[in-house]
């Protein structure tokens, strides 16, 4: 239980973490990409590929990596805001860009926990 309200916990941080970065970075940029999603999810994905790449080789256990993993990391990043920005960049007739957020996302996201895991 205490494991459970832990999580809970990180993943309210991780969103408003969110809320605040996405719209930091909205306010900073401009188009049609949507940066804010970007930034938070490559973030994410760093911050997780680092905390599975430490509890698999140094320290930690199942507690951190849920905590950081599917509380901070889970609030922090969407997967779901990517789909309804990509869907609603192709309503508004930017197929392109809708494909290359799309595809950049996947392949930034993957590359950086690649990365950060290795380092971890």
């Amino acid at each position: 239980m205490i494991l459970a309200l832990a999580v809970g916990l990180a993943g309210s941080v991780g969103a408003v973490a969110r809320y605040l970065v996405d719209g930091a970075v909205q306010d900073r940029t401009s188009g049609w990409f949507p940066f804010g999603t970007f930034v938070v999810n490559v973030t994410g994905s760093l911050i997780i590929g680092l905390v599975a790449g430490l509890v698999t080789n140094h320290v930690g256990g199942s507690a951190a990596k849920a905590i950081a993993g599917a509380g901070f990391c889970g609030g922090l990043t969407t997967w779901s805001t990517v789909s309804w920005e990509t869907a609603r960049l192709a309503e508004e007739g930017s197929t392109g860009v809708a494909a290359i957020f799309t595809v950049t996302n996947l392949a930034a996201c993957l590359l950086v926990a690649g990365v950060a895991f290795l380092i971890g």
